[in-house]
């Protein structure tokens, strides 16, 4: 049944340690360079995948968008629930005392971020809730080959850490497939779509961190966040 989340975590290891080979001769104005151009990419792609949720088009050919509103609230109570938690900081202390220990330079900043990245998304719901219902891992095979290419590009600009993303995706997406049962009812549709948007979102604040290192957006503080498109939903289903 966790096939499909083994495999995944796996392409992360070897996508990480293949960009390491590369990382050793890499100049540091080269390595700044792919840095920026990723930021990009990922920026593209959290703003793809905030129109993919927000916006649809009916029979006719009309535009219509939906969740601005929500969209916000998640951000701005995301952010201060994070912050209240300091998870941003908790992650970030975690992984400099591993850094320490492992001596690898750059590590709380490579795990951080490849861990939302690679755990952030529709691909990860839905591969996981298709691998626990009907031990049907294919849609997670197809993320394994995309995060084992953005493994390599993060191992070979930001450093080791994103091999141990593997630890969280096997927590998270084993997570989801194990309750997949449970969880199936729930996380589909609008909820699923707002869940996304939100996630997405995130994905936006990282490359807009590596874009520009002033931005400085603590973007796992935003984590809470994806909790409120659920709340709202229950909360909605309460008051109609």
């Amino acid at each position: 049944m966790l096939l499909g989340t083994i495999v995944n975590a796996a392409a992360v290891v070897a996508g990480g340690l293949l960009g390491l080979l590369f990382k050793k001769g890499m100049k540091p104005a080269l390595e700044e360079s792919i840095h920026k151009a990723l930021g990009v990419a990922v920026l593209v792609l959290g703003f793809n995948g905030i129109v993919s949720s927000m916006f649809t088009v009916s029979a006719e050919g009309r535009l219509s968008s939906s969740g601005e509103l929500l969209l916000i609230v998640s951000l701005v109570v995301g952010m201060l629930a994070g912050e209240l938690l300091r998870i941003d900081d908790r992650l970030n202390s975690f992984g400099r005392r591993i850094e320490q220990k492992v001596g690898a330079a750059g590590f709380a900043a490579s795990f951080v971020n490849g861990t939302l990245i690679f755990c952030v998304g529709a691909m990860t719901i839905v591969g996981a809730l298709n691998d626990g219902l009907y031990h049907d891992p294919s849609i997670l095979y197809v993320k394994s080959m995309l995060d084992a290419i953005g493994a390599v590009v993060f191992g070979a600009t930001l450093g080791v850490g994103v091999c141990f993303c593997a630890i969280p995706i096997l927590l998270y997406e084993g997570g989801l497939t194990l309750l997949a049962g449970l969880l199936e009812p729930y996380l589909q549709g609008a909820l699923l779509d707002q869940i996304c948007m939100v996630g997405y979102a995130m994905v936006a604040c990282i490359g807009i961190n590596f874009i520009s290192r002033e931005a400085k957006i603590k973007t796992a503080n935003l984590l809470p966040a994806l909790l409120v498109p659920a709340v709202w939903s229950f909360l909605s289903r309460l008051f109609t």
